[in-house]
């Protein structure tokens, strides 16, 4: 339930519309709902700014049916992340509504304009093409979560005249996440060229000793530049849900 669902039910019974049994009712399952397999709070919306989002990894499609029913119940918008194209076409045969994007590995179901929250614009950095789908988790989760967007892909260090060419696109931004691979060294030559937040994301691409990930994570968290925010290797949805925060303030 969205804090103007709520309003418009309170309203509907200031006003009489709706008995107090069926307010009851609607109410009843506001904080969570129990389906056996999950637990959905649908009381987050309420309390973060954000509905829950459906972890889709590891979950079989007939759960992921079930919550996204209980939550579109609700009127939620829904965003289910790490799913497959596999899963996802058998998602879409019961909510053929929805959009799967498939670079992202994302799927949104979206009952209502996406309100435009956010103050400023979210400027989302690969630096590598190998690096793009935890970069378009980070876009598609940015949007959904009601922000102005825009990416620029492929910048990384070993080229570093690329990233200079797009330093309009840095400027313009209110907050900056940079996805990064190999050794992760992206994030703090951005975090030396700005004056706002840059949430830099470690990803698992690069070859041995990149240890999946721990290396350039490790890099990001020994950054030289001061500032910059780190979140967990591949977690494109984390460093946007904290950009979002970050971009409503």
């Amino acid at each position: 339930m969205t804090p103007d669902s709520l309003k418009e039910l309170l309203e509907a019974f200031k006003r009489g519309d709706i008995p107090v049994d069926d307010a009851m009712e609607q109410l009843r399952e506001l904080p969570f709902q129990d389906l056996g397999c999950a637990q959905v709070d649908h009381h987050r919306e309420l309390r973060l700014g954000m509905p829950e989002v459906i972890f889709g990894e590891g979950k079989s499609i007939e759960q992921i049916v079930r919550i996204m029913t209980a939550m579109a119940g609700k009127r939620s918008n829904v965003l289910v992340t790490r799913l497959s194209s596999d899963k996802a076409r058998d998602v879409l045969t019961t909510f053929p509504a929805a959009t799967y994007h498939g670079e992202a590995r994302c799927l949104t179901l979206e009952q209502k304009p996406v309100e435009l929250t956010g103050k400023g614009e979210i400027l989302v950095v690969s630096a590598g093409t190998s690096d793009i789908p935890v970069a378009a988790e980070a876009l598609v989760t940015a949007r959904f979560l009601g922000n102005q967007t825009s990416h620029v892909y492929d910048v990384g260090v070993a080229g570093i005249h690329r990233l200079l060419a797009r330093r309009e696109l840095l400027d313009a931004a209110a907050v900056i996440i940079v996805v990064a691979g190999m050794e992760g060294a992206l994030p703090s030559v951005v975090g030396g060229l700005v004056n706002k937040p840059v949430i830099a994301v470690p990803t698992s691409i690069g070859y041995g000793a990149s240890f999946g990930g721990i290396a350039a994570l490790l890099g990001m968290l020994n950054s030289c530049a001061a500032g910059v925010t780190v979140v967990n290797i591949d977690n494109g949805f984390g460093a946007a849900c904290a950009a979002s925060q970050i971009n409503r303030l």
